[in-house]
């Protein structure tokens, strides 16, 4: 068989993990599993070395010199990102090769080339968190999905924030190989074949983390705990020793999100890890994660991940 060729589009000030990321899956695939090699090549609009936003070096062929068909194209993103969106010429080869790719793929900010080069035009995709609005701003025809850890839309995938390019890479070699090779893979690299819940309650860690308000930071390190107890707003924000409308307030700015929504992704975040790891009923994991019945548990994962509990154990539980 032809080995798969995957070239990842790269620019100056990118990010490497957007790079290096995807290529180690890749490689580990190549280097443990029983199939064709997946062949690898890192391109940037003139070729040469490319300085990473890390102050990493690495090589790449320059874009214009890639001809004939390839299998998959992983465009990259990175601090510098708008300005390689405005660069024609980089823009008009990533239309060119993916005319002529079996797969179109983008880690974090690179959605905004592929959008720039009307890829994602009448599509869903997802970008990192942060830059969400303004793809869906920038970009009014793309279906932007704020809480996805990657979006898979007919031949088009595009996932979040830098080390979810580990995540698509995966489910690449999944949607390729099977789940069962993904998943010796994973095991492999010592990561989750995929991560649990969106990017919202990735995000909240860690706008939490760099909180500059105390209260707010105890109230949602207690929270992780006690999902059984009470965690309304008049609850929460007596606890943050705070009146219910200066607590949805500051939570708000510091947080990123509403009390609620920060509560029931943590909840999520937590029925999903049982449903992965353990046998427990749903009337259990329903009970000890704080959403009472079974019935409250499931619209919550209709609404925010568009899926039910039994098909979210029967995709990525432990068989």
């Amino acid at each position: 068989m032809i080995e798969p060729h995957i070239v990842i589009v790269a620019f100056p000030s990118g990010q490497i993990l957007d790079v290096s990321g995807p290529m180690e899956v890749f490689s580990t695939a190549s280097r443990f599993l029983p199939i064709p090699l997946y062949r690898t090549q890192v391109v940037s609009a003139r070729g040469g070395a490319v300085l990473s936003t890390s102050g990493m070096e690495f090589m790449t062929t320059a874009i214009a010199d890639i001809v004939g068909p390839i299998d998959t194209l992983v465009v990259a993103g990175g601090r510098d990102i708008h300005e390689a969106s405005q660069d024609e010429h980089l823009v008009n080869h990533i239309g060119r090769l993916a005319a002529n790719s079996r797969r179109v793929t983008s880690v974090c900010s690179g959605a905004f080339l592929l959008a720039a080069a009307g890829l994602l035009d009448g599509r869903r995709a997802t970008t990192h968190w942060a830059d969400c609005e303004l793809l869906a701003s920038d970009y009014p025809l793309v279906a932007v999905e704020p809480d996805a850890i990657y979006v898979h839309d007919a031949h088009v995938w595009t996932s979040a924030g830098v080390t979810a390019g580990i995540d698509l890479a995966l489910a690449l070699v999944a949607d390729d190989h099977g789940r069962r090779a993904a998943v010796d893979v994973a095991r492999q690299l010592v990561v989750y074949l995929r991560r649990s819940g969106g990017q919202a309650q990735f995000s909240a860690v860690l706008a939490a983390q760099s909180s500059d308000h105390e209260p707010v930071r105890d109230v949602l390190t207690w929270l992780t705990d006690n999902l059984t107890a009470d965690l309304s707003i008049p609850a929460l924000a007596m606890r943050a020793n705070l009146s219910d409308r200066q607590f949805s307030r500051v939570f708000k700015a510091e947080v990123g999100i509403t009390p609620a929504e920060h509560v029931e992704a943590v909840r999520l975040e937590a029925a999903c890890r049982l449903l992965e790891t353990t046998s427990k009923s749903m009337e259990q994991i329903a009970t000890v994660c704080g959403f009472g019945v079974p019935e409250t548990m499931n619209r919550a994962f209709r609404r925010r991940l568009n899926t039910t509990p039994s098909e979210h154990r029967q995709h990525f539980g432990e068989a």
